[in-house]
């Protein structure tokens, strides 16, 4: 299974990595960074790696388990990382890394329904025990949710035409397959925008980001990361579009700085001061040849920060 992970070299060196210290890889995936995080720990060392889709965990046991034994991975999403880590009986952590673009692996296997360009039931869910799918959205949800759902996660400009085609097409009959949904959009908007814009890539950006709560997880986890940062723990954050991006810069932004009502105070409380500072003011980016050897790392933007 070939995995390609982004910016890996960038990730290693900005971690810090002290050989006996606990990192968490909060989306193990398919073990490509946390293998070489564990490499580099000796046996007082601890990698924790995360993953709720079951094929991921199983493929990372195999990979890690010819690297070392220190390691762990909880089957969990990365929202309740914090209590899980902490019911381990481990209070802080050195280093912990979000790689939040979902794996070629996951892409590739068509039966989960990520892809645009193959012919799949409509799922998308990265946790297989969720109730909600792409199917029940788009087959259920009002014209006008739809709607404000692909302009708000899609940042799709004719959400409004595409869920009134899709609403339209529903009462003939179900929606059931990627490829059904992707023909309807292109009818929607008709085939000189769908070539020219590619309204499918955002569309089915959205309905990922719905089914798995996406940006909502992210925008309550990282405070809950910070927390659990040890004093000089490095947390690393890698994005893949402009939302995700947002929500990190501005999390790191409001916990680097002082609440500008109590800025100038000559005493300021310890609650109010900064609880991080970050390393790279402008994202780190994807070197030439990454960029050469792997299309993913276009979009792909490094974050890192410090606790302090």
């Amino acid at each position: 299974m070939k995995h390609y992970s982004v910016m890996l070299k960038e990730v290693i060196d900005n971690l810090n990595i002290k050989s006996d210290g606990i990192y968490v890889d909060a989306t193990l995936g398919y073990a490509g960074m946390s293998k070489e995080i564990l490499k580099r720990l000796n046996k007082n060392g601890l990698l924790i790696g995360i993953d709720q889709d079951e094929e991921a965990r199983n493929y990372s046991k195999e990979v890690l388990d010819k690297v070392g034994s220190n390691y762990q991975i909880l089957p969990i999403n990365f929202k309740d990382m914090k209590e899980k880590i902490n019911e381990l009986g481990i209070e802080k952590v050195d280093g912990i890394i979000f790689d939040l673009g979902f794996s070629s692996p996951q892409i590739d296997d068509v039966k989960r329904g990520f892809s645009f360009m193959s012919d799949a039931p409509l799922d998308m869910r990265m946790n297989l025990n969720n109730n909600l799918t792409a199917k029940e959205i788009v087959n259920n949800y009002r014209e006008e949710d739809l709607s404000k759902y692909f302009f708000m996660y899609g940042e799709e400009k004719l959400a409004k035409i595409i869920s009134k085609g899709i609403v339209s097409k529903r009462k003939e009959k179900r929606i059931e397959t990627t490829l059904e949904l992707v023909e309807i959009i292109k009818s929607s908007v008709g085939a000189n925008y769908f070539y020219k814009n590619h309204p499918e890539r955002k569309i089915f950006q959205a309905l990922r980001i719905l089914v798995n709560d996406e940006l909502n997880i992210l925008e309550t986890t990282l405070p809950l990361a910070i927390d659990l940062l040890n004093e000089k723990g490095r947390m690393c954050v890698i994005t893949f579009h402009s939302l995700e991006d947002r929500i990190v810069k501005n999390v790191f932004k409001k916990y680097s700085e002082v609440d500008d009502l109590i800025k100038g105070l000559p005493n300021i409380p310890n609650e109010y001061k900064p609880k991080i500072k970050i390393i790279n003011k402008k994202p780190i980016v994807a070197s030439e040849k990454e960029l050469a050897e792997n299309s993913r790392s276009h979009s792909a933007k490094l974050r890192v920060i410090e606790r302090i």
